[in-house]
């Protein structure tokens, strides 16, 4: 009996937070349409241009590892007051105009139901099946953030050691195994320039042919970019790590992973198995999208994903 008392306060105690959190098809009566307007936005822009996958993989990366999956980072920056957007590891972030466009969309369907936040997820999750990846579901009922400060963005570069990653990772809840997951995911899609990977250049273990490759391309004028996935770069899936076992890894972050105690393993299974890979990003893919979610009364339903709704 004391064991049912106790599980009753229990269950009180949690009620109201539990209440309030992500759940599947959380739009289902306010905004029933809700997915398939984020879908058709999405799916009409990939057909024009397939590197939008890599964007909003990038875009909400960038948005959830700081201060959470809050949309803060599709905030402008105004005179005098700086946001997330004016950082540098920002400045290389695109495809706002997707969440623009869904978000114009799904006010005139239902005004102010569906958060910026939830948009975000919504179009990575879309563009990631659009890329050959795997298709999932994602819960949904994320509020948006009232704070966009550019003091609060600390993301990972590209020459980050695989500890600090690791602890950084960490920090938001996410494991070893979801850091490669996630980087080896976001990269198989993705491009760098030149400047971001010189000291690659200059590693005599990397392959002969792909540097040779790399220099080539990097005496061009602008900074030009190359993709980090030198098989199949616009598709999600496992190739990245068989060029990472055969030193052909783009940054050195990338190549890191397979060279690290803790990740090399990790790097070799998802190298022999996309469908392990696949099953692995879908559900780091869910997780990410969970961190310091705002739900419930907390936050905002933004009536323009550039700015707040007080007109700060």
């Amino acid at each position: 009996m004391r064991s049912i008392t106790a599980l009753f306060f229990l269950f009180c105690f949690l009620a109201p937070s539990a209440l309030a959190q992500l759940r599947f098809g959380f739009y289902g009566r306010t905004c029933p349409k809700a997915e398939a307007i984020v879908n058709s936005v999405v799916a009409s822009r990939f057909i024009l241009d397939r590197s939008i996958t890599a964007a909003l993989l990038r875009m909400q990366f960038h948005d959830c590892f700081v201060r959470g999956c809050d949309a803060s980072l599709l905030i402008d920056p105004r005179p005098g007051r700086p946001s997330e957007k004016s950082t540098g590891p920002n400045a290389s972030v695109r495809g706002y105009e997707i969440i623009d466009e869904a978000k114009r969309q799904l006010e005139i369907a239902c005004p102010r139901t569906v958060s910026c936040s939830d948009i975000v997820t919504l179009a990575t999750r879309d563009s990631v099946a659009l890329a050959g990846g795997p298709r999932f579901s994602v819960p949904t009922g994320r509020r948006d953030g009232l704070r966009s400060n550019p003091n609060d963005v600390n993301l990972p570069g590209p020459t980050i050691p695989v500890d600090a990653s690791i602890r950084l990772f960490a920090g938001q809840g996410m494991t070893t195994n979801d850091m490669v997951t996630l980087i080896g995911g976001g990269h198989s899609v993705g491009v760098a320039h030149c400047s971001l990977f010189q000291d690659r250049l200059n590693d005599p273990a990397m392959d002969r042919t792909l540097k040779a490759r790399l220099r080539n391309t990097c005496r061009a004028p602008n900074d030009p970019s190359v993709f980090l996935d030198q098989r199949t770069p616009f598709i999600v899936d496992n190739a990245i790590f068989g060029e990472i076992r055969r030193q052909r890894g783009i940054l050195r972050i990338d190549q890191n992973l397979g060279l690290h105690r803790s990740t090399r393993g990790i790097v070799t299974n998802f190298a022999l198995s996309n469908r392990n890979f696949r099953a692995r990003f879908a559900q780091a893919m869910v997780k990410m999208g969970k961190i310091k979610v705002l739900t419930g009364r907390s936050g905002e339903i933004r009536r323009n994903c550039r700015a707040f709704n007080n007109g700060r």
